[in-house]
């Protein structure tokens, strides 16, 4: 194997960061860097040669002008020429090896980061749309990502610049002990004129990086209800909100440009009056005769080189402090909690459907019944299903599967035994063949029963193609009607032992939804299925219904014997019913 490419081979087992990777963000940088250790190091070792070669030219200059020119020596003169020349092309060669190097490095960190954010969001699941907009999503996948990829190129140059600055301090010494005391003074005193500009940078780029998250959002949110805007004629409306915002997010830009504006023009500036300092001071020792002409070239050089890593050093500062403040809401999104996942000693889920137990509200689904959970507020009914799924991260509720806690049962099995189908799930852009499918292999007889049973059997018909039929991403280009069918087809292809579904025929008229719950309680007639619902309709086809108030059951029975004994349901009943008849 060559030495280029085991030097620049990385470790291609993906592993993600550990909880001590996650405590803040220089604690997520030094994982990135730490995950190519090996690139990282040989891009410093390119950066420090490349950087330090940058001082070769004034040194063999200096020996020119002294050995050749004032000596009048041509050979001398000659010779060192040549010597120049081999530098400049030996530091061009370090140059781009350097570039590519770091280019690398940035490439790896970029994805590296998505890669634990997507892997991290789809273990969240459908819990993550309540924790974090979608907007943010999108900016921590693009914006905060390539921030943070960004910074860790710091690591070639900033290497370099650190010794180089030393090399150059020496040479300086050998001349002048008073121009080597200059420039090492140099260094914190460019500190101290860039730090509070840096401080700056954190706060106000905190501030705009929240505005810009929730602005993305907004366009998420137009984009996806643009048919809904052209139907309501809203589209003028929206954009100009959208542009009144977008205006919001700009003063906030001009905010963190200020303070990042002075930053750029002191990495130029700063090192523009030090070297003139620098240059002034040996023209001063020079007409005194305290060096050689030769020497205030070399001066000039070292100094001129010194542009390089103080503008380095500047640009390595501010690259932090956007890294930082990105970091952190990248860390903040991969911190967030998940259901578990990794039990170190599974037990076989019992064989059957159920009962399935919910204690924290007295919910026990028995097996082989499709069953009704009402509640005069969603969020109760919901809150219930995400903890007989697990789904719910924030919570330690010990729900159990015929006497078996489901949280102490590998998630690979639980998952294929229970399905939960939640009405606002994500329909991927594919053809409905693949989309019922879903994980599974498609099947396409079982494919058109699980449509048949889903009622969705005129939305493949009127589709050209059929089974073939290409959707779009978000089903966007079928009704929400249309999209609730799609997906409790694909549910019901799962063909789990036990089925929770959240208002699976809320957006359909009610000749459809009597065919969906007749069709479904057919199909599913020796499996479990809990629904979560407040139509009339499908409570008077459930064969048991339970009853919540305040997150807890207060009855439990079937339609007819609730409406004659329970007040509290016939009133819930009632009211929807009135809700459906407006």
């Amino acid at each position: 194997m060559p030495i280029r490419e085991w030097l620049d081979r990385t470790n291609e087992t993906w592993a993600p960061p550990a909880a001590r990777d996650l405590a803040n963000p220089y604690r997520f940088l030094f994982w990135l860097t730490r995950s190519q250790a090996r690139r990282i190091a040989w891009g410093s070792v390119l950066g420090t040669c490349w950087t330090v070669g940058l001082a070769v030219p004034p040194w063999v200059l200096s020996h020119a002008v002294d050995d050749g020119l004032v000596a009048g020596d041509t050979s001398a003169l000659v010779g060192w020429s040549l010597v120049l020349l081999a530098a400049f092309v030996l530091n061009a060669l370090l140059s781009i090896a350097r570039h590519r190097t770091m280019t690398k490095v940035r490439m790896d960190a970029s994805f590296r980061s998505v890669r634990t954010t997507v892997w991290h969001t789809s273990r969240l699941g459908a819990s993550l749309g309540r924790r974090l907009s979608a907007g943010e999503v999108v900016t921590v996948g693009i914006a905060d990502v390539y921030t943070v990829a960004q910074a860790l190129t710091v690591a070639g140059p900033g290497v370099g610049a650190v010794v180089a600055y030393v090399v150059v301090a020496a040479l300086l010494f050998a001349i002048s002990p008073l121009l080597a005391a200059v420039v090492l003074a140099g260094v914190p005193l460019v500190g101290i004129a860039v730090g509070p500009f840096l401080q700056r940078i954190e706060s106000t780029g905190g501030e705009y990086r929240v505005h810009q998250g929730r602005l993305t959002t907004r366009l998420v949110d137009v984009l996806a209800g643009l048919r809904v805007l052209n139907g309501l004629g809203g589209k003028t409306f929206v954009a100009e909100r959208y542009a009144d915002q977008s205006q919001t997010l700009v003063g906030h830009g001009y905010r963190v440009a200020g303070p990042a504006s002075w930053v750029g023009a002191m990495s130029t500036g700063l090192p523009a009056l030090f070297l003139a300092a620098v240059v002034w001071l040996s023209a001063r020792m020079a007409a005194t005769g305290a060096i050689t002409i030769g020497d205030v070239v070399a001066v000039y050089g070292y100094v001129a080189v010194l542009v390089v890593p103080v503008a380095a050093f500047i640009e390595a500062g501010g690259d932090i402090a956007r890294a930082r403040v990105a970091g952190q809401r990248i860390i903040d999104l991969l911190n967030l909690p998940v259901a578990r996942h990794d039990v170190p000693a599974p037990v076989p889920l019992p064989r059957g459907c159920g009962p399935l137990t919910d204690p924290d509200s007295g919910v026990i689904v028995r097996p082989g019944l499709l069953t009704a959970l009402v509640a005069p507020r969603p969020a109760e009914a919901r809150a219930v299903i995400e903890r007989l799924g697990q789904l719910d991260a924030d919570t330690d509720a010990a729900v159990t599967w015929a006497g078996v806690r489901v949280d102490d049962v590998a998630r690979d099995e639980f998952r294929l035994r229970l399905v939960v189908a939640d009405n606002d799930a994500e329909v991927f852009a594919g053809t409905v063949r693949d989309i019922v499918a879903g994980r599974l292999e498609p099947d396409d007889s079982l494919i058109q029963a699980a449509l048949r049973v889903a009622v969705a059997e005129d939305v493949v018909e009127a589709l050209p193609g059929g089974l073939d039929a290409t959707v779009a991403a978000g089903g966007s280009d079928l009704s929400g009607g249309q999209r609730q069918r799609i997906r409790l087809a694909r549910a019901v292809y799962a063909a789990p032992d036990i089925l929770l579904a959240l208002e699976p025929t809320s957006a359909v008229d009610a000749n459809t939804e009597s065919a969906m719950i007749d069709r479904l309680r057919e199909a599913r007639r020796d499996t479990t299925t809990v629904i979560t619902t407040m139509s009339p309709l499908v409570l008077d086809r459930a064969d048991e219904v339970i009853v919540l108030s305040d997150g807890k059951v207060t009855a439990v029975g079937t339609h007819t014997e609730l409406l004659r004994g329970d007040s509290f349901y016939r009133e819930l009943v009632s009211r929807a019913q009135d809700g459906a008849d407006d």
